[in-house]
């Protein structure tokens, strides 16, 4: 074992995009495990568009960041934590981590899924996007449906959840002609745009001619304006995220015809994963046969090294990704 460890510490608050000056790597040697906890040494990391938001003021400087992380146990003082055991915490960005038993979940072993799958669609992304249309929008069999940030980890497992549980005409927007194309041929999405290459109002209107019934939101700004135009009487709006606003200091108002939320007796809500951890138990059974069966494909892009999981988040935060972003621990 490497008797150095590695953490990932934020310098200063930043205005607008980070860069790399933001942030420092930090050596130590590697803690040892006290009576009750155990050292993990960590294999994936998630770096997500919320901890943009974390950045501006939830992240002490400083001080290793927080995320999912999914790592094996390699020294314990615990009997709940076996060595050799995985386990998903959110200790991240660092290489190893010091956890008690509270702080863990023991992820089960499911032959024929990737470890990496844990954070994507059977991690927080995918049961983001599984509570979604399952609890928040209530996905009834046919509902057409628009998803913002449809390149992404949650789009693309809204997309490919969507199809599985029956519904109909699958809509998306992406950041470029390219990520349109691959939603299209390789997700399931119908119809797909480039959000940059015109009026989104107009964009939706010509992708969804007749409406929608729910709008899956990973964006916010002129996406949730021209949602709420295109929806149907007692359309659904799921609010999952406003990545647009991240990096602006102060948002423009969204536009759109308030009368409509009363009209159409549209329902808009938003919500947090970590209030659904119940379901998790409920997103394996309906995942895991489905990804055994070749139906269910998980979208990641795997970035190795854990010195480069910095440009992966700063990527992310600017389109790099299709599907979930995960940093892999170098071989």
């Amino acid at each position: 074992m490497n008797d150095i460890a590695l953490t990932v510490q934020q310098t200063a608050r930043p205005t607008g995009f980070p860069t790399p000056e933001h942030f420092r790597f930090a050596e130590s040697p590697v803690p040892e495990p006290t009576p009750g906890t155990a050292l993990v040494e960590n294999l994936y990391w998630s770096v997500d568009p919320y901890h943009r938001e974390m950045m501006d003021g939830d992240f002490e400087l400083d001080s290793p960041l927080e995320g999912r992380t999914l790592g094996r146990v390699i020294d314990s003082r615990d009997p709940a934590l076996p060595e050799g055991e995985i386990v998903f915490h959110r200790r991240g960005w660092r290489t190893h981590s010091v956890v008690g038993p509270e702080e863990t979940r023991r992820l089960p072993h499911f032959d024929g899924v990737p470890l990496s799958a844990h954070l994507s669609v059977l991690g927080g992304t995918g049961l983001t996007a599984y509570v979604g249309l399952t609890r928040i929008a209530r996905l009834r069999e046919g509902d057409d449906l628009f998803v913002s940030g449809a390149a992404g980890g949650v789009g693309t497992a809204t997309a490919r959840f969507a199809r599985l549980l029956g519904a109909g005409r699958l809509v998306g927007s992406a950041g470029t002609a390219a990520k349109a194309a691959y939603l299209k041929e390789h997700v399931g999405y119908d119809e797909t745009f480039d959000y940059h290459s015109g009026p989104v109002a107009d964009l939706l209107t010509k992708a969804a001619p007749d409406g929608i019934d729910v709008f899956v939101d990973n964006v916010g700004g002129d996406h949730l304006g021209a949602a709420i135009g295109a929806l149907r009487e007692r359309g659904r709006v799921v609010r999952v995220g406003t990545i647009s606003q991240y990096n602006t200091p102060v948002a423009p108002p969204v536009p759109f015809n308030h009368a409509d939320v009363v009209e159409k007796s549209l329902r808009i809500e938003g919500f947090l994963v970590r209030d659904y951890t119940d379901v998790q138990e409920e997103l394996y059974e309906f995942a895991v046969p489905q990804l055994r069966s070749g139906r269910l494909t998980p979208d990641e892009t795997v970035v190795d090294g854990f010195e480069r999981i910095v440009d992966a988040f700063l990527s992310m935060l600017r389109g790099g990704n299709t599907g979930k972003m995960i940093v892999r621990a170098a071989a």
